[in-house]
C-alpha cells in the first residue's frame, strides 16, 4: 500500500482539534501516511511578520498534498496593531495565507460538495446534492487594490474609462479600488472542472452564476466561455443564472441544482449559502485543486472562542479527508468515510453541539471510526 507524505497544517483556533480528529478516522480507514507538520497562521504573522512562512512553502513543495485546519484572519489595522513590536514599520504587511497558498501554487479549483444528510436536523431540504466549483486564483480576491490610490492609477483610469469619471475628483487618499480579474486562462480552467465533474459523475445539470448583464466584460468573459465549452459535453445541460438570483433560487429549490460554476468571490458566497442548507459550516468541506498540489479543509473559520474546548464539529474536516482520499486514488476509502459519515448523522446518537447534541469533538471522531 502507498504511504503518503502529507503537510498537516492546523494553523489556529480549533484548526489543530479538527485536524486530530480527522486523524484518528484516517487511521481507522487504514491510510498510511508521513505528516509532516507545518506552521501557519495569526501567530506566525504577530512573531514573524508572515502568516505563510517560507519554511512552510517549502514542506507543501515536498509533500502529495495538504490537510489544512484553519486561520484567523483580521483587517489591515487590526493586522499592524498586533505585530510585534520590533516588527513594525519594516514592510510587513498581512495577507491571509490560505488565499496566499491558493495563488502561489495555482490551486485554481475551489469545489465544495453540499449534501443533505439524511437524520440531519439542519437541513433545509432533504435530497441536496451540489457542488459549487469555484475559480480559486482570480476575480476580486487576486489582491489588485490600491488606498490610498496613486496618483498615476487615477490618471491613467481618467484617461482610459469614462465611467470613471465621477470618482476623479476625489484625492487618492479618499479612494480605494480593488480590481476584478479575469483571465481567459482561468474561466476556462475552472469550467473544464465543472465540466468534467458533471461528466465523471454523471451529473446533467451545470449552472455558471454570474453577473454579465452589469459586469459585462468580466462576468461576460466567463459566460463566453461557458457557452463555447458546453458544446464539448452534450451530455451536461448547461444554463446561466445572476448570481443574485441563484442565491434566491438555492434557497427555493436547492434539490434542482447539480454542478454550480462560479468565480471567486461569488462562488464564495454561494458555497457557504450551500453549507448552510445542508447544516451549516460544520458539514462543509472543500478541495483546492491545482494542477500540481491540493489543499484540503473545512470551511469554517477559526473559532478562537472555541479553541480548546472540544466543541466544535469535525465532520467538515473529517469530509475534506475525503476529498483528499478521492484525489489521491484512495476513493474506495473515501467512500467508506462517507458512509460512516452519514450513517453515524443518520443515527444520531452522538452529535455535537451545533446540532443538538452534547458530544466533544473527539466523540465524533471516535464514532465515525468505529464504523469503518
Amino acid at each position: 500500500m502507498t504511504r503518503y507524505r502529507i503537510a498537516e497544517i492546523p494553523g489556529d483556533g480549533v484548526g489543530p482539534e479538527v485536524i486530530e480528529a480527522a486523524k484518528i478516522v484516517l487511521d481507522a480507514v487504514g491510510f498510511k501516511a508521513d505528516y509532516r507538520h507545518g506552521d501557519i497562521g495569526w501567530e506566525f504573522w504577530k512573531t514573524e511578520g508572515n502568516a505563510l512562512p517560507e519554511r512552510t512553502l517549502e514542506l507543501l513543495r515536498n509533500t502529495d498534498c495538504a490537510l489544512f485546519g484553519a486561520i484567523t484572519s483580521k483587517p489591515k489595522d487590526e493586522a499592524e496593531k498586533e505585530l510585534d513590536p520590533s516588527l513594525k514599520g519594516k514592510g510587513h504587511v498581512y495577507f491571509s495565507p490560505i488565499v496566499g497558498m491558493r495563488q502561489l501554487f495555482q490551486l485554481h479549483t475551489n469545489m465544495r460538495p453540499c449534501r443533505s444528510y439524511k437524520g440531519n436536523p439542519l437541513n433545509v431540504k432533504e435530497g441536496i446534492d451540489l457542488v459549487v466549483f469555484r475559480e480559486n486564483t482570480e476575480g476580486l480576491y487576486a489582491g489588485v487594490e490600491w488606498w490610498p490610490l496613486p496618483d498615476e492609477v487615477r490618471e491613467a483610469f481618467f484617461k482610459h474609462h469614462r465611467k470613471w469619471a465621477p470618482f476623479q475628483e476625489f484625492p487618492g487618499a479618499d479612494v480605494a479600488v480593488s480590481l476584478r480579474v479575469i483571465s481567459k486562462r482561468g474561466a476556462d480552467r475552472i469550467l473544464r472542472s465543472g465540466f468534467e465533474h458533471a461528466r465523471k459523475f454523471k451529473r446533467t445539470r451545470l449552472t455558471l452564476a454570474e453577473k454579465p448583464n452589469v459586469l459585462r466584460e468580466t462576468s461576460g468573459l466567463m459566460t463566453k466561455v461557458a457557452r463555447e465549452m458546453a458544446k464539448d459535453y452534450p451530455e451536461v445541460s448547461m444554463d446561466e443564472a445572476n448570481v443574485d438570483a441563484m442565491a434566491m433560487w438555492l434557497v427555493k429549490d436547492p434539490d434542482k441544482y447539480q454542478v454550480i460554476v462560479s468565480s471567486n468571490l461569488f462562488g464564495d458566497i454561494l458555497s457557504d449559502l450551500g453549507g448552510g442548507l445542508v447544516g451549516g459550516l460544520g458539514f462543509a468541506s472543500a478541495a483546492n485543486i491545482g494542477d500540481d498540489y491540493a489543499v484540503f479543509e473545512p470551511t469554517h473559520g477559526s473559532a478562537p472562542k472555541y479553541a480548546g474546548n472540544g466543541v466544535v464539529n469535525p465532520i467538515a474536516m473529517i469530509m475534506a479527508s475525503k476529498l483528499m482520499l478521492d484525489h489521491l486514488g484512495e476513493s474506495e476509502m473515501g467512500s467508506c468515510i462517507e458512509k460512516a459519515v452519514a450513517d453515524v448523522i443518520l443515527e444520531g446518537a452522538v452529535r455535537t453541539k451545533d446540532f443538538g447534541g452534547t458530544s466533544s469533538t473527539m466523540d465524533m471522531a471516535k464514532v465515525v471510526a468505529s464504523k469503518l
